[in-house]
């Protein structure tokens, strides 16, 4: 930990962690160069993974903190560790391979101006163009088992051009105000690769706040889907997922509704 480039204040900071994917967040440095330079931010880069950076920190206008594990983390404690580092009013979690065409924070900070959202994610596609499922209800044992019999398929919601108050968005770029984060005290280290979007999203919007999908920000996601392709990943996915269904977080939704 400690390579630091210092270069003004940050409206924004983001946080991203690399497990043996600098090239990717190489790609996705260079995008928020070209693309977002009406926007003020820090990056928060998180070395999972002892690697090497193919980049020089001052290659960027922007500020670059680098933080480097000595024992490898999961994604909440990850991105909790690099809030504790954050000067930003918003704070955003993004993925390594996330690329973007434009600059998304604009509409997301716009998002975000009502008092009543605390979270508010992009509209996200995919490398072919086509809309992810990154909007959606929460799970239920009834519907995961519906999925795995090739039912209940389609999105959960209609994407038009006016904001959706989702029950939850994906954890591939989410970003909070500052103090929502702090409030709810990040994600739960306790799920260590899965469902951390979830739960959080169900804290937020147990507190009285909305979840929020901006479809005026746009980003294309690379997804790797290894819990389809790797028996560790699906288990610890099962993991997660068990996890959420047997939390008071859970059960406090299903009372609610």
């Amino acid at each position: 930990m400690g390579e630091i480039a210092n270069k003004g204040e940050a409206g924004i900071s983001i946080s991203v962690v690399s497990h043996k994917q600098i090239r990717l967040i190489d790609n996705l440095l260079r995008d928020l160069d070209k693309q977002c330079r009406s926007s003020s931010f820090e990056v928060l880069l998180t070395l999972n993974l002892e690697e090497s950076l193919p980049f020089r920190l001052g290659d960027f206008p922007f500020p670059i903190i680098v933080i480097r594990n000595s024992v490898p983390q999961g994604f909440a404690a990850n991105h909790n560790q690099a809030f504790n580092h954050a000067k930003g009013k918003y704070f955003c979690v993004i993925n390594p391979d996330i690329r973007l065409k434009d600059d998304p924070f604009q509409a997301l900070t716009s998002c975000l101006q009502a008092p009543s959202v605390g979270v508010a994610g992009p509209l996200v596609v995919n490398a072919s163009g086509e809309i992810e499922d990154s909007a959606r209800r929460f799970p239920s044992p009834f519907k995961i088992l519906c999925k795995a019999f090739g039912k209940c398929k389609g999105s959960d919601y209609a994407v038009s051009e006016r904001v959706i108050y989702p029950d939850w968005i994906g954890g591939m770029f989410m970003l909070f105000r500052y103090d929502v984060f702090a409030q709810m005290k990040g994600f739960d280290p306790g799920f260590f690769l899965y469902y951390e979007d979830v739960d959080l999203c169900a804290r937020i919007r147990l507190q009285g706040y909305e979840v929020a999908l901006c479809p005026a920000a746009k980003v294309m996601h690379d997804a790797r889907r290894d819990s389809h392709r790797k028996m560790k990943y699906f288990r610890w996915h099962l993991t997660s997922m068990l996890r959420f269904f047997l939390s008071p977080v859970y059960w406090r939704l299903h009372v609610r509704r």
